[in-house]
């Protein structure tokens, strides 16, 4: 007799049913209908789901509304579990159905189908090969969750930072774990590049109908470097009405940028609101730790062995990105295999020396402007770059970085980086700063505007 008592199939099928009337037709192809019946006891209803990524995202959307349905009908507090389960094991005889009324026959929702795989995605981009570190720890938790429960939270996502940092690597896991555990929903993956050139073939060749239904179709959209969108006003203005589509209907948006949106420069305002509405997560140069982590992963599958020695070699001298380390390894792993040799520290030392040279070299522009400030007011480069906050020391430091910001292509996470490691939003403040000095003070405009042409004339020399 207990065991009829603790049988809520009846209850949960009546939920279901309720459930069915009240949310449309894709939530219920897409969610409900994959939620089995799975055992009853006391007070406890369990339900099976076929991955973990249903399951959180039941548990996030429907646990609350199913308890509270199963109070009304039961008149007691009956606790709801979802758990994994093969959707094999599960028996016909247990599968919900929808109720239908007396002197119908029972509608059955059609399967969720598989939607085709965005041939644009790498599937070497995975989540298992992305090396974290503390560099990169936030922005990766952020993108597994969003891969877990797209579109219920983190929404939309900008990832940014500097060349080679993995923000490609990133936004692309995410679309590969979303086609592998939710085929059903549709995944789309461009570059900003891509994306433009699409919209203006499409105008050309009177379809834009047929473009915006790509886009606004989609339930995971993933758009890579959005700084190409930077002077290209009617693509931002198509943007900004994909946007608004998806993300009213709770559609997962992720972004990727080489810099934070305020620094992006004729970028309608209202867009570069949306693309900050959500969450924001930057990626640093990785540390020397983290750089020796990524290339011992990258050795893992060579035919000829890298002595750790080399990998210490090149972790020391490569600072700036992860596709600079894997130029310096690609280097020697080709360089061993060609001549079959044994990969030595001297050898690295010899194959890699231009390299690391180059390197220095283009970092001068940055040490060469900290120089000419520094000379112009008696600073030394140093302390420039030091903790110093001595106003004698502050204002060259604040006016190098303003000069870096106006001449170079360096984004403020690398000059904060040269500038004794300090943080991109230092950079942000110091080159507000100089702008609102120079606006009010006239013999200061005067120098830096001095500074800058003797900088510029060295950039050329």
């Amino acid at each position: 007799m207990q065991q009829k008592k603790w049988n809520y199939n009846p209850f949960w099928e009546e939920v279901l049913s309720q459930m069915q009337s009240s949310l449309s037709e894709q939530e219920c192809i897409t969610w409900l209908n994959r939620i089995t019946y799975a055992k009853s006891e006391d007070q406890r209803l369990v339900l099976a789901v076929p991955s973990l990524f249903i399951r959180d995202y039941v548990v996030t959307q429907y646990k609350e509304t199913i308890e509270s349905k199963l109070r009304e009908l039961t008149g007691e507090l009956v606790a709801v579990d979802v758990v994994v389960k093969a959707s094999s094991t599960a028996t016909k005889a247990s599968e919900p159905k929808k109720v239908a009324k007396a002197g119908q026959k029972p509608t059955q929702l059609p399967k969720a189908q598989k939607k085709p795989r965005d041939l644009n995605i790498n599937e070497r981009y995975q989540f298992e090969n992305f090396v974290v570190g503390d560099n990169s720890s936030f922005a990766y938790n952020v993108s597994m969750a969003i891969s877990k429960n797209p579109g219920v939270s983190y929404n939309p996502c900008l990832i940014y930072g500097g060349v080679g940092l993995g923000k490609t690597h990133l936004i692309q896991s995410i679309g590969n774990f979303i086609q592998d555990n939710t085929p059903e929903l549709q995944v789309v993956y461009v570059t900003a590049e891509m994306f433009t050139n699409e919209f203006i073939q499409a105008i050309g060749e009177e379809k834009t109908p047929q473009f915006r239904n790509k886009y606004r179709k989609a339930d995971v959209l993933l758009i890579d470097d959005i700084h190409f969108l930077q002077k290209k006003a009617s693509t931002q203005e198509e943007m900004f009405h994909v946007f608004n589509n998806l993300f009213e209907a709770n559609k997962q948006l992720v972004f990727t940028c080489d810099r934070p949106i305020n620094e992006l420069r004729d970028i309608a305002d209202r867009l570069k609101n949306r693309f900050t509405r959500g969450i924001n997560v930057d990626l640093q140069p990785p540390s020397f730790e983290t750089r020796l982590a990524i290339l011992k992963r990258k050795c893992e599958n060579n035919i000829h062995p890298i002595p750790f020695e080399v990998l210490e070699y090149i972790s020391r001298n490569v600072n700036t990105n992860v596709r600079d380390l894997e130029a310096s390894l690609t280097k020697l792993v080709a360089y061993g295999e060609l001549l079959n040799k044994e990969i030595t520290l001297e050898i690295a030392q010899e194959q890699l020396k231009n390299n690391y040279a180059m390197g220095k070299n283009q970092s001068l522009s940055i040490d060469a402007i900290i120089r000419l400030v520094g000379d112009y007011f008696n600073v030394s480069p140093y302390d420039i770059k030091g903790k110093k906050r001595t106003k004698s020391v502050v204002l060259p430091r604040q006016i190098a970085m303003y000069i870096t910001r106006s001449i170079t292509e360096f984004s403020t996470t690398e000059i904060g980086y040269e500038f004794g490691g300090r943080d991109h939003t230092t950079v942000m403040h110091s080159v507000q700063r100089v702008e609102g000095m120079i606006q009010s003070d006239a013999g200061l405009s005067n120098s830096v505007q001095h500074l800058m042409q003797l900088a510029k004339n060295s950039k050329r020399g």
